[in-house]
């Protein structure tokens, strides 16, 4: 080395280095430490000398020393690391890592010493390395050429050094021999965080931000938890980003999908801060020392793939010093002392608050247009989008994957797609390349996964042996690799519970999981919960349990290759069928009035169980669904699903030969018949009645064939042929009678009556229904309908008496409305239309009128016997009321949902309160309460009311 007097001027390269950790390794050494600092200044010096460099200080572990050229101090700062890394040293505790730093600029030596910034320059430059590792200023970049040879520089961008205002490129040596995976440079950052770059906009979670921000606020560990794919990662990193300005000490980032081991998890976290591991210590102390004085928040993501592990790691954390929070995000929960758990819920499916796209349909079309160039979707595709979003159950992963689908498919055939899901998404996609070889020579970027077992022993292991962990975004390439990752995890219990539960199509509730598995499903339930592949939801009936939609795609599939699903979709037909006849029993189990409101929640099982039926289970099982589900079809404008799917059955009969008796064919097409008829197919009607009167005929049963030929006015009617359906209808009740099953001919007594309505036999029709009315109450199907009601408000409109036909009217429009009679519920108000345009209240008549024609637009529902009449009154309404206001006010009945214009309907004063109404014309006039009080008290009776009749 150049003695002191022969100091370089001009452009100097200045160097300094030190041992890493020199302190600890001189404690734990002892008197071994100072053969060991000898030899390690022999080596450094004997290297530096090679490259003319001039030693100007040595203090310890240290050296200061000065390069007339740039390249030759990077020629010696090379052989210096080599020569320390291929000597043998005591043993793998005693091998001292040294660290360097160079910079370049103009200085004159003054006395033997410099005294310029440069030196400042340089020496933070050392400071911000870590040992094993040469980092260079972007001036000694500049005029280091020719590197030696091998060597190259990686750029590890801008940092701002300690003392220095500016913010220095700082480059690292890279060469054959030397460690090339460092953690970041030590520089003082003003905002210090490692948070990764996002590529693509945030959207929506407002609510969550607030909520979740919050709670990192006031709690030292939150745990995000979720499914797979539900966001639980970009809404850290999100929430992080804005909170770095309240943790001086830094904001930090940790990957621990990207660790093999448990026993590394404390080596990922201090590689991020920046720690080594020290010899003879363990890292997990050394990572608590650190972190003990400071404040700073650690976002430790994907804590499942090492739950125990992280569950320690934390757990240290948070006991070393309390100036530490730890958010986490795991598809399960650590169960330590003082953790909060936050269940990230899917995006919102529904609309903002102030008609704005709810969060779901924002973020499909935030990535839709992006993936089309661009092109923001139009609106003829927005119906589609919602439904997109919807059917993905507002999960982010999903809608991301769905999106890119956008790039070939419309809305409108991807929602059509949408049945397999995971085909649908993850068709094309494969899992993520290997690493490049250049030459037979491996390749790397700063993006390769730090190997941290080589590089707590000090070694570097080549990309393409760590190919498997390179990076942690290959489990969300598919929706399939993403519920795989949990699913993996699971038990033999639980991974069966998971697989039966696919075939639910919705929400379950506990007694439901009791039925499918015939066991208390209690433990493996609580591990699906807890892993987030089931989502809990507490309600005021009890919880619910949720699958999203993709995760039970993946469990369906599953549910196939273990060979379960034909059991477990036969016991789910039963549960419907168990399910379905409840809906028609009371608590004690005898019938009550059917409420259509009761199959509205049911109506996604029934329809899974229905599809299974006419697949791959057994059509009798279906034909007993469809028969539970008939008066709700028609009453819900589904009368051609119906159909559909009793076409289907017969299918599978055929298909099967599975034998099924003639009294539930005759049922089956008796249903088809009056489905038909509803859907306006009246040669389909005519066709299924005459089956179905065979059928029952071969069955000999009186009460199904009494069922059946009281349907069969119905096509007739349908037809024109009046007369022929009188004849019918009286033939029918009269065999009926003699057959004593007069209850089960009472469709053919609604028909009869409605028949005598249409030719003005008023009387006729008033006493066949004053006889019906008791066999009505009878029956709890038919009781619920207040067919005979309706009815006879029918009759008493035609008779100009608007008391009785308000009070028919009210009662069977508070009793459909009550029990769910939709269809049947618009013909009501219809006549109650027509009941306040004969009292004068036109406008209201035309509302009502609007209403009705609304919903039945929508339930898609025949005009029916009545409607030659309602539109012969609304056309007297109209030139009563000129044609703008009818206009007006029928458009604004439109606007009215069926509850609202029930609810004015019901509302309607009865006319005996009407003024001038005779009933009440010669009443005396109430007096006030102080008059009649006393008496009241006397007889025991007290009134909150201000007037009272005497």
């Amino acid at each position: 080395m150049s003695p002191r007097t022969d100091l370089p001027s001009g452009l100097v390269t200045f160097m300094f280095t030190d041992i890493e950790g020199s302190t600890r390794l001189a404690r734990m050494l002892g008197a071994g430490y100072r053969p060991l600092l000898s030899e390690h200044r022999r080596l450094l010096r004997r290297s530096l000398t090679a490259s003319a460099g001039a030693e100007l200080l040595t203090e310890g572990d240290s050296f200061f020393v000065a390069f007339a050229d740039a390249a030759a101090a990077l020629d010696a700062s090379l052989a210096a690391q080599r020569a320390l890394a291929g000597h043998d040293w005591p043993g793998p505790e005693a091998v001292p890592r040294v660290r360097m730093g160079l910079h370049t600029g103009y200085a004159e030596p003054v006395a033997g010493e410099y005294a310029s910034a440069e030196v400042h320059r340089a020496a933070r430059i050392a400071a911000a390395a870590h040992g094993g590792q040469v980092l260079c200023s972007a001036a000694t970049a500049r005029h280091a050429a020719p590197l030696p040879v091998g060597a190259s520089l990686l750029d590890l961008g801008l940092h701002r050094l300690r003392g220095f205002d500016d913010r220095e490129r700082l480059f690292q040596l890279v060469a054959p021999g030397l460690e090339r995976q460092f953690p970041r440079p030590r520089t003082a950052e003003s905002s210090p965080h490692n948070l990764p770059s996002q590529v693509t906009s945030f959207v929506g979670r407002q609510a969550e931000r607030t909520e979740l921000r919050n709670l990192v606020a006031q709690h030292r560990l939150v745990t995000v938890l979720g499914a797979g794919g539900a966001g639980k990662t970009r809404l850290a990193v999100e929430l992080a980003a804005g909170l770095v300005e309240s943790y001086p000490d830094g904001i930090w980032f940790v990957d621990i999908a990207t660790v093999t081991d448990p026993g590394l998890v404390a080596f990922a976290v201090a590689a991020v801060l920046g720690l080594r591991p020290e010899p003879g210590r363990p890292m997990v102390d050394t990572l608590v020392e650190y972190a003990a004085a400071r404040r700073m928040l650690v976002v430790l993501d994907t804590c499942d793939a090492q739950p125990a592990a992280s569950a320690q790691l934390i757990a240290r954390l948070l006991t070393g010093g309390s100036g530490v929070r730890v958010l986490a995000t795991s598809r399960e929960s650590f169960g330590l002392p003082g953790e909060v758990v936050w269940r990230i819920p899917p995006l919102s499916v529904e609309p903002a608050p102030g008609g704005g796209e709810s969060d779901a349909v924002a973020l499909l079309l935030d990535r839709t247009t992006a993936a089309r160039g661009g092109r923001r979707p139009g609106p003829a595709e927005a119906v589609a989008l919602r439904r997109v979003a919807e059917r993905l159950d507002g999960l982010p992963l999903a809608i991301e994957l769905a999106a890119a689908r956008l790039r070939v498919l419309s809305a409108g055939q991807l929602a059509e797609r949408l049945d397999d899901v995971l085909g649908v998404l993850d068709a094309g996609r494969t899992e993520a390349d290997q690493p490049a070889s250049v030459g037979g020579r491996w390749s790397a970027s700063q993006e390769d996964t730090v190997d941290l077992a080589a590089a707590a022993r000090g070694e570097v292991t080549p990309p393409a042996s760590r190919a498997a962990h390179r990076t942690a975004t290959q489990r969300h390439v598919t929706m399939q690799a993403t519920v795989t990752w949990s699913y993996r995890t699971l038990g033999p219990r639980a991974a069966r519970l998971l697989r039966w539960l696919a075939v639910f199509a919705g929400p379950v509730e506990l007694p439901t999981v009791e039925w499918l598995l015939d066991e208390d499903p209690l433990g493996p339930l609580a591990v699906l919960v807890d892993k987030s592949m089931i989502v809990a939801e507490p309600g005021a009936t009890g919880t619910t349990y949720r699958m999203l939609d993709p995760i039970r795609a993946y469990a369906a599939r599953r549910l196939v290759d273990a060979g379960e699903e034909q059991a477990a979709r036969d016991r789910h037909v039963a549960w419907s069928l168990h399910a379905l006849e409840q809906a028609y029993l009371g608590p004690g189990g005898s019938p009550v009035n059917l409420s259509l409101y009761a199959l509205d929640p049911l109506a996604a099982e029934l329809r899974a169980a229905l599809r299974w039926s006419a697949t791959g289970g057994s059509a009798r099982s279906g034909l007993r669904l469809a028969s539970g589900l008939d008066h709700w079809w028609r009453e819900r404008g589904l009368a051609r699903e119906g159909r559909l799917w009793l076409f289907r059955l017969y299918s599978r009969i055929a298909e099967t030969g599975e034998r099924i008796a003639e009294a539930e064919l005759a049922a089956a097409y008796h249903m088809h018949s009056l489905h038909a008829g509803a859907d306006g197919e009246f040669a389909e009607e005519l066709r299924f009645s005459q089956r179905a009167e065979a059928a029952a005929r071969q069955a000999g049963d009186a009460g199904l064939l009494a069922r059946v030929l009281a349907g069969r006015a119905g096509p007739l009617v349908d037809m024109g042929q009046l007369a022929e359906a009188e004849r019918v209808c009286r033939e029918v009740i009269e065999w009926a009678r003699r057959e004593e099953v007069s209850g089960d001919a009472l469709l053919a007594v609604y028909s009869l009556a409605e028949l005598l309505w249409q030719r003005g036999a008023l009387d006729e029709a008033a006493e066949l229904l004053g006889a019906a009315r008791p066999v009505e109450a009878g029956r709890p199907v038919d009781r619920a309908r207040r067919s005979v009601d309706m009815l006879l408000g029918m009759v008493a409109l035609a008779r100009d008496d608007l008391v009785a036909a308000h009070d028919h009217l009210v009662v069977a429009l508070r009793s459909r409305m009550s029990h769910g009679f939709h269809g049947r519920a618009c013909d009501t108000l219809n006549a109650m239309a027509v009941r306040c345009a004969a009292e004068g209240r036109t406008v209201t008549a035309a509302r009502l009128f609007g209403a009705a024609q609304a919903t039945r637009s929508v339930l898609r529902a025949t005009p029916g016997t009545f409607g030659a009449y309602w539109l012969a009154r609304q056309a007297q309404l109209r030139a009563e009321l000129g044609d703008a206001a009818f206009d007006a006010a029928y458009a604004a009945g439109t606007q009215l949902s069926l509850e609202e214009a029930a609810e004015i309907a019901l509302s309607v004063e009865h006319p005996d309160l009407a003024a001038g109404s005779a009933r009440f014309a010669e009443v005396e006039p109430p007096r006030p309460r102080s008059a009649t009080r006393p008496a009241l008290r006397e007889a025991g009776w007290e009134t909150a009311d201000r007037w009272e009749r005497p």
